[in-house]
């Protein structure tokens, strides 16, 4: 049996993903096909997450920084982001991320992960796995911390 990726379906399970402290998404638009790839971070307090756009041909280090996550909103980082509040990759992120909060996907957009869990970005091998985005160590751990928060 071959298991096939697919996008979120969910917003919650994409905010979940993307604000698990190590995670990579691509949001692709289904009317241009247009993509962006994504790399949201956070320290260890994760009271901030810090998104970065893939803006080479290397995917582990061509990232540059666009802005922060902080109490669930999106900022642009001012003079210290290298890519522009205009730029079509940043509004992008931004429409997704008002969208993500109001719990709805557009018909419109499809979010992908890269298949590494997005806690702890190791390779994700198992089929339920890929599908949720974390890997069964850290979905322990992480749900277990959500349900006692």
């Amino acid at each position: 049996m071959t298991f096939v990726p697919a996008p979120f379906t969910e917003a919650a399970e994409a905010l979940r993903f993307m604000l698990a402290g190590k995670a990579t998404v691509t949001l692709r638009s289904k009317e241009t096909d247009q993509r962006f790839t994504f790399r949201i971070k956070s320290p260890e307090d994760g009271n901030v997450h810090f998104v970065q756009l893939m803006n080479g041909p290397d995917n582990e280090t061509a990232y540059v920084y666009v802005g922060y996550i902080r109490r669930g909103v999106f900022f642009h980082g001012g003079s210290k982001a290298r890519v522009s509040r205009e730029a079509p990759s940043c509004k992008a992120f931004a429409w997704a991320w008002q969208n993500l909060q109001k719990d709805y996907i557009s018909q419109k957009l499809e979010i992908w992960h890269e298949g590494r869990c997005g806690r702890c970005s190791r390779k994700l091998t198992v089929p339920h796995s890929i599908k949720t985005g974390f890997g069964p160590e850290c979905a322990s751990r992480f749900f277990a911390e959500e349900i006692a928060a």
